[in-house]
């Protein structure tokens, strides 16, 4: 097995000048760099993990984590799914910090600097869509601090990538099912998080995109916010139905559902079996009441069970944790970039038939 001694003697240069080309580390010619990676290659070197762990527990690494929501059950999974790799991270010494902030600008930016006087050195990040954050996110960059986003993402800044769900995608798979469970014409309204949040927002413009051609219609009444609180839903849902008497279904695009369904079953008669195991809501045609969202924490599958929710579209929330840990690890310890920028996870449907 080659070693990185062979590969400086074959090169004509120290050790020292072939570890910073293998891990991206200080400044070194472009003509070097190449006759370095040429000989690596040739020699197909594989890096000595035993030594690359002792080197990175002397540098007592820590990778920060920034989520939205402390009572939001979708971050609960994904932190699962970063804690699943405690056990990899502590072979090399490095450590996690992990923030649970709710929405807004103020919250995010302070949480990013009380983690840098904490001493991190990478952050995973479900970034507020603001210039702000992707100044921030460049400043990192350039302090030597890499950023993976999850969950949702923020383009055009230099995080090394993006681990989490194609949010166009969602919302036109979230209107193919409107139009399956229901091909008639459809008054729905949208219940989102937050503009500021690109997936809510990127999740709407694949449903209405995908609205627009589909016979017969659907006709979105009205877009609100509900910042993914149960308790705001709740008061949302009440008054849109008070408005829109005919209204035929929502889409969330962010939590709530749980508080939308409460609204719902408060405002509309329901049929239901004696043990409340079995909730039918129905609009003023007497079709059923749809309603389409995303995630599979608890309360939604309580809903789902129910028979209040229709379909939720679920997104992989562990593997979104894990793999953008996992992404970050890897660069700390060896310098390696990711092989992509953005890692889309699975979209699947449930329904209570397959819950």
């Amino acid at each position: 097995m080659a070693t990185m001694k062979e590969i400086a003697e074959l090169a004509g240069v120290s050790r020292g000048t072939v570890d910073r080309v293998l891990n991206r580390r200080g400044s070194v010619s472009p003509l070097t760099k190449k006759k370095i990676l040429e000989i690596v290659e040739m020699l197909d070197y594989k890096p000595n993990k035993a030594g690359i762990a002792l080197s990175v527990q002397k540098k007592s690494l820590t990778i920060g984590v920034i989520l939205f929501g402390a009572g939001n059950a979708f971050f609960d999974d994904v932190i699962e799914g970063v804690e699943s790799k405690l056990g990899d991270l502590s072979i090399y010494g490095i450590h996690l910090i992990t923030r649970r902030i709710p929405f807004g600008l103020d919250e995010e930016l302070g949480a990013i600097d009380q983690l840098l006087a904490d001493g991190i050195n990478g952050l995973v990040l479900s970034p507020y869509n603001d210039d702000s954050i992707r100044a921030k996110i460049d400043r990192l960059w350039d302090e030597g601090i890499p950023v993976v986003t999850t969950n949702t993402d923020i383009p055009e800044s230099r995080r090394i990538a993006y681990v989490g769900s194609d949010f166009y995608s969602c919302g036109q798979t979230a209107a193919a099912l409107f139009h399956r469970f229901a091909p008639r014409p459809l008054k729905l309204a949208i219940v989102t998080g937050s503009d500021r949040i690109l997936c809510h927002k990127d999740r709407i413009r694949g449903f209405l995109d995908y609205c627009r051609d589909l016979k017969p219609s659907i006709e979105i009444a009205e877009v609100i916010e509900a910042h993914d609180d149960d308790y705001e839903s709740y008061e949302a849902v009440t008054q849109l139905l008070a408005r829109y008497p005919d209204l035929d279904g929502l889409y969330y695009t962010a939590s709530g559902m749980y508080g939308g369904c409460r609204g719902l079953m408060h405002a509309r008669k329901m049929q239901s079996s004696p043990d409340d195991s079995d909730l039918c809501i129905r609009n003023k045609k007497g079709n059923p009441f749809l309603v389409i969202g995303f995630d599979s924490v608890p309360s939604t599958r309580e809903m789902l069970q129910k028979g209040l929710i229709t379909a939720t579209i679920t997104q992989q929330p562990q593997l979104q944790g894990s793999l953008s840990v996992s992404i970050l690890q890897d660069y700390l310890v060896s310098g390696k970039l990711p092989d992509r920028e953005i890692y889309h996870t699975e979209l699947s449907v449930k329904l209570r038939e397959n819950l």
